[in-house]
């Protein structure tokens, strides 16, 4: 362990120094919010960019390990959207005095909960929309909005948001997605860091094929 301290999940700061870097998963409250550990927040008061999210919805923003979410990045939940298979959108039903109750959830274009997967990197200022699902190792570029869902270890970036291209060829994600690195101890994932940051990836192949002999 660098410095002989071991990696904590649990401290909100983790970068010595710095108050703007946050882990996000010790400082949630809201239940309907789960991010895994070691995902990191570049400001603080992560909850306050899940955007819309109303209990009577019952939706969830689900977020895997790992994850790097720069700042201004905002994650719209399904309280955005207003009912449209009716003559008005307006919702009268979160105003007070309004004779109209909540509409049922087969009257709302509600998308389902928001995935995001383990080792996801989110460019600043991105805003990620209801449902979509991201996943693992995809790239979100700054400023895009992402609408539609995400395959693993690809790059997005735009309004909306379009594949530019895959990160690495279809062997060594099929290897990284049977690694499942992210699911390891801390003890393992730190003797994997040589392999995890080396930029020759035939021989970042040939190590993780050894290991999942």
């Amino acid at each position: 362990m660098k410095n002989g301290i071991k990696p904590n999940p649990n401290k909100v700061f983790p970068v010595p120094g710095f108050k703007t870097v946050t882990y996000v998963k010790p400082t949630l409250t809201n239940p309907n919010i789960i991010v895994g550990d070691f995902t990191y927040f570049s400001d603080v008061f992560f909850e306050r960019h899940v955007l819309h999210r109303y209990e009577y919805y019952d939706d969830k923003l689900i977020i895997g390990k790992f994850c790097q979410i720069a700042s201004g990045v905002n994650f719209i939940m399904n309280g955005v959207n207003h009912q449209m298979n009716a003559v008005t959108t307006f919702p009268f039903y979160i105003f007070e005095g309004w004779d109209q109750n909540v509409p049922p959830h087969s009257e709302m274009p509600l998308k389902g909960d928001t995935i995001i997967g383990n080792d996801v990197w989110i460019g600043q200022n991105a805003t990620i929309m209801p449902g979509v699902k991201i996943g693992d190792g995809a790239i979100i570029g700054l400023g895009s909005v992402v609408a539609s869902d995400v395959e693993p270890y690809t790059i997005v970036a735009g309004n909306p948001a379009r594949p530019i291209r895959k990160r690495f060829d279809n062997e060594l994600i099929d290897l990284l997605l049977q690694l499942k690195w992210w699911d390891k101890d801390i003890e393992e994932i730190n003797s994997l860091i040589p392999i995890l940051t080396c930029s020759d990836l035939n021989i970042v192949k040939e190590q993780i094929k050894k290991m999942l002999k």
